[in-house]
């Protein structure tokens, strides 16, 4: 499919639909007009952000979509390197810039919620996303490589949705932790900084969220996909309500003795970094944690609902547990997703 720009998005729009014309026509569908092409695009690109943070390690962009899903400022992304960083910013269409917060990420469905301080906020309800069927001609709206820095516009592809299917068929296939529902979509929307960014009908409804970057491990090819708006609700609701934070709250109270690294029978990789993620170095023998079954290179991710992105942020979480109680923990081994409870030794 062809990547355009948005200021060429309309003349784009009206071509396709003089060639598509008769085929819309045998299939049933309404051909669109140019103003609607137009008054899809002025509605929704304003729903579109651009997100800066981390990158540049061994190439890695530091750059990446996301959409407006508050009139208040909260933005729905994906959860990445780029927000490893506590200097996140966030450009509006209009080019106004803000410094961003992340509120928390749920690791598994890789999805993540920032939020800048802004009001009356153009935004997509994730409670009128649609399920779209197979042939549905959409748009996919991103900063894909980074080409829209300041009030340029983002970039638009136009393709349909061939299927619906299930990551859970390719696990080992992708390496991802995600194994729900997505649209596979006939567009090339698998680019450095698309990911994040929305899917719509052309009539500007929601479809998804574009996807990470999925390689095909037998045959290298890329996926082309999104995730469906009603798998996303769920995961954004928690968020926004607490769950899956992304740092400790100030005020929770710590108990007289905590849990502690030690006592769980975890030692964790040396802290090279302020940000060193809390992978496990060694398993000490018959501690809570060999008896779950955590082994080295395990990446902690999680305390109980509670996302823990470094060395020092998993001691912290650790500290307000008690030390008799069973500390919950959510890991990754290499691209599985293994939650297990470790139990104080009696």
């Amino acid at each position: 499919m062809t990547t355009i720009r948005a200021q060429l998005a309309l003349r784009a729009a009206t071509l396709a639909v003089a060639l598509a014309g008769g085929a819309l026509a045998a299939s049933g569908l309404a051909a669109e007009t140019p103003s609607a092409a137009t008054e899809t695009l002025a509605r929704v690109l304003p729903r579109i952000v651009k997100i800066h943070g981390a990158g540049g390690f061994r190439g890695l962009e530091a750059y990446q979509s996301g959409m407006l899903i508050s009139a208040d400022g909260a933005i729905l992304t994906v959860w990445s390197h780029v927000l490893d960083t506590d200097y996140l910013s966030v450009t509006l269409d209009d080019g106004r810039r803000f410094d961003a917060r992340l509120l928390g990420a749920h690791p598994r469905l890789e999805v993540a919620v920032l939020k800048i301080d802004a009001e009356g906020l153009p935004h997509f309800d994730l409670n009128d996303g649609i399920e779209a069927a197979p042939g549905t001609r959409v748009l996919a709206l991103s900063n894909l490589f980074g080409v829209a820095t300041g009030n340029e516009p983002v970039s638009v592809q136009r393709g349909v949705v061939s299927v619906r299917t299930s990551l859970a068929a390719r696990r080992g296939v992708f390496e991802t932790p995600y194994d729900g529902p997505i649209h596979v979509l006939d567009a090339v929307t698998n680019n450095p900084g698309a990911a994040g960014g929305a899917v719509v009908t052309r009539r500007g409804d929601l479809v998804g969220m574009i996807g990470k970057e999925l390689r095909n491990a037998n045959n290298h090819t890329w996926l082309n996909y999104a995730v469906p708006a009603e798998e996303l609700r769920e995961p954004v609701e928690a968020i926004l309500a607490g769950r899956f934070a992304a740092s400790p709250e100030p005020d929770r109270e710590k108990p007289v003795e905590p849990a502690t690294l030690d006592g769980l029978g975890l030692v964790l990789v040396p802290e090279v970094l302020d940000r060193t993620p809390p992978y496990v170095d060694a398993v000490r023998p018959d501690s809570p944690a060999a008896r779950a079954g955590l082994r080295p290179d395990d990446l902690v991710v999680m305390v109980g609902d509670r996302l823990v992105s470094s060395c020092q942020a998993l001691r912290d979480e650790l500290a307000h547990l008690r030390r008799e109680d069973p500390v919950r923990l959510s890991v990754m081994r290499g691209q599985e997703w293994i939650e297990v409870e470790l139990k104080p030794s009696p």
